[in-house]
């Protein structure tokens, strides 16, 4: 795969594909996000990538409806705390942290601190 040096987007697909690499080495349960501005999304999925155990987003209601705005840290938060609560609930609680190559600040860390908090560890 070829990518265009000094894009925004390529730069971060460029860290995603090593992240990645590095994860499915290790056979490790991942906490996948993804983020765009207005919504955070956050899965876990098993080591195989063939299933989903949890799934929580700003999309859904339950969430939606805790918070003023869908696109900031507080919402980021929110997220981090019902994925880390199905999770457990699931009987998972060691996971690997997949950033989807965005970087570890603000929302991305806002969502993993909150995830900890609830009982994930990684």
């Amino acid at each position: 795969m070829m990518f265009v040096k000094n894009n925004k987007k390529s730069s971060r697909l460029r860290r995603a594909l090593r992240i990645r690499r590095h994860l499915y080495r290790l056979n490790a349960i991942r906490l996948v996000i993804h983020k765009t501005s207005r919504h955070m999304y956050a899965q876990i999925v098993s080591p195989d990538s063939l299933k989903i155990i949890a799934v929580a987003s700003t999309l859904e209601k339950v969430i939606s409806t805790k918070v003023k705005y869908t696109g900031n840290k507080i919402a980021a938060g929110v997220v981090g705390e019902f994925i880390a609560k199905r999770a457990v609930k699931k009987g998972v609680s060691k996971i690997s942290f997949d950033r989807s190559g965005f970087k570890y600040h603000g929302r991305v860390l806002e969502l993993a601190n909150a995830a900890r908090k609830f009982g994930l560890i990684f």
